[in-house]
């Protein structure tokens, strides 16, 4: 169910010192003034400036004056947030920002003991990521959305926001008549998210009042599923082996197949293979029953193929 701003805040309850992540709007503004209130002295903020558009500089002023006042460290990390040709301009951001975020907890808190970093992400950018995975066609871990803790390089994450409207957390900040920076590519429609924010959500709250708890609860189900299916995954591989035997392989259902062969390009080499990419894996290894049988099929940044009994996946590149 969603929930206050105040009662978010409220139930929050990370491992103390804690780090915000400040972009300057509206959300991180909120959350940073929020958290400074409740632990003074326990929090710092950090900034990641991506370089991108001509507003940068600004938002970077405006945090290190409200920090200022706040009396709350900030850290301002600049990162290249260009993409590559064909690359998604939002995945290439959020990349170089969480890669930002753990050199800062390396190198700046360490000796501070900050491992725990809050992110103002909302219930609106909830479903925006949920109908975002549904239009890709995206599986269990698409559907699941995001979690509202997680861990990844030794810090811990916090979204606690992700069952508060976008609306009410600027209606509290309102009230406290607190400004914020308004990042103008939030409202340009060329990027999908933008489009489902402006167009789809008042579309769905018009048809479907309770939208944002019945499509977060299905994130949840699906997020439980997911959960077991890595469990499988893991007994699974265990089974099959570290390369993957293919003989192993194939005494599993397809499903299983598929399960755990997403979990061994995962967990080892940080590969996801598309629908198609894993399809074509499966069906090789239904029919490899002779020795001469070859496999060589492109997955993610590189290549899986036969290595006698076992499957390896290499990046010839990488090789070089």
């Amino acid at each position: 169910m969603t929930t206050t701003f105040g009662e978010a805040i409220s139930t929050f309850s990370p491992v103390l010192p804690l780090a915000v992540a400040f972009s300057g709007g509206a959300d991180s503004t909120a959350l940073l003034l929020a958290c400074a209130e409740k632990w003074p002295g326990q929090v710092h903020a950090v900034h990641i400036h991506h370089g991108v558009q001509a507003a940068a500089d600004d938002f970077e002023r405006h945090c290190r004056a409200f920090c200022a006042q706040l009396d709350v460290p900030l850290t301002v990390r600049r990162v290249d947030g260009r993409h590559a040709s064909g690359d998604s301009p939002e995945d290439a951001a959020r990349r170089a920002r969480y890669k930002a975020f753990e050199a800062v907890a390396l190198e700046e808190y360490a000796q501070l003991a900050i491992k725990n970093i809050a992110i103002g992400q909302h219930a609106d950018d909830q479903i925006e990521t949920l109908l975002l995975a549904l239009s890709r066609g995206s599986g269990l871990p698409g559907l699941s959305a995001m979690p509202s803790t997680w861990e990844r390089a030794g810090i811990t994450y916090h979204r606690p926001l992700l069952r508060v409207r976008a609306a009410d957390i600027r209606a509290w900040l309102a009230s406290r008549g607190v400004a914020h920076v308004e990042d103008p590519t939030n409202v340009d429609e060329r990027f999908t998210r933008n489009r489902i924010r402006a167009r789809l959500l008042p579309a769905l709250e018009a048809t479907f009042p309770q939208f944002r708890d019945t499509f977060a609860r299905s994130a949840v189900h699906a997020a439980q599923a997911q959960a077991v299916l890595l469990d499988v995954a893991r007994e699974d591989l265990a089974l099959i082996g570290r390369p993957p035997v293919i003989a192993r392989i194939q005494r599993l259902s397809r499903p299983r197949q598929a399960n755990v062969l997403r979990h061994w390009l995962k967990t080892t080499f940080d590969e996801v293979p598309s629908a198609a990419q894993l399809a074509e894996l499966l069906d090789q290894i239904a029919v490899c029953t002779t020795r001469g049988h070859q496999i060589r099929i492109k997955i993610g940044t590189g290549f899986v193929e036969r290595r006698g009994a076992a499957l390896h996946w290499y990046n010839p590149l990488v090789l070089l």
